[in-house]
């Protein structure tokens, strides 16, 4: 669901501008080492369960939020995995945007809560092996492999040096 700023802003823009937007992304990692993955519903791809922060919202609150609102399960975020930034995209519906990527690393509060697509957001959602996972986008593989390598510091695009021209 598109949030209602979101929405205002659109209005005002049209959907063929290209919105800069902060996003969340949760590596969700139970006790067995197994990762909760969702399939959206708008591209049917398996994917990280994330969403778009609300204005003036934390991104550790917005993170915990975006997974109960897709699975119903409560998490714990443990640590920020790696900050990124997605390629521009056109949604189905017809917005442009791209994303400020901070995805986390998270665990359930508890490990005895079901896991349901709870949204219309999600097709389904699943847990899986990490030598079992699905198909999916190389960009998504990516971010799951920094969040189960044990990494304690995020993960950046390091800066490109400038060319500076003396004169």
């Amino acid at each position: 669901m598109t949030p209602k700023f979101i929405s205002d802003l659109r209005e005002k823009v049209g959907p063929d501008h290209l919105l800069w937007l902060p996003g969340v992304n949760a590596v969700v990692v139970d006790q067995r080492n197994h990762v909760l993955l969702q399939m959206r519903s708008d591209t049917r791809e398996w994917s990280l369960l994330s969403g778009i922060l609300d204005p003036g919202e934390q991104p550790a609150a917005g993170v915990v939020r975006e997974v109960r609102e897709e699975t119903g399960v409560e998490v714990v975020p443990e640590c920020l995995v790696s900050v990124t930034v997605s390629p521009p995209v056109r949604h189905p519906h017809g917005d442009r945007a791209q994303y400020l990527e901070l995805t986390f690393r998270c665990r359930p509060a508890d490990d005895a809560q079901e896991a349901y697509a709870a949204d219309d957001e999600s097709l389904q959602v699943a847990w899986f092996a990490p030598d079992g996972l699905p198909h999916m986008r190389s960009r998504v593989r990516e971010r799951i492999e920094l969040a189960l390598s044990g990494r304690t510091t995020a993960w950046f695009t390091p800066p490109v040096a400038e060319h500076v021209v003396q004169g």
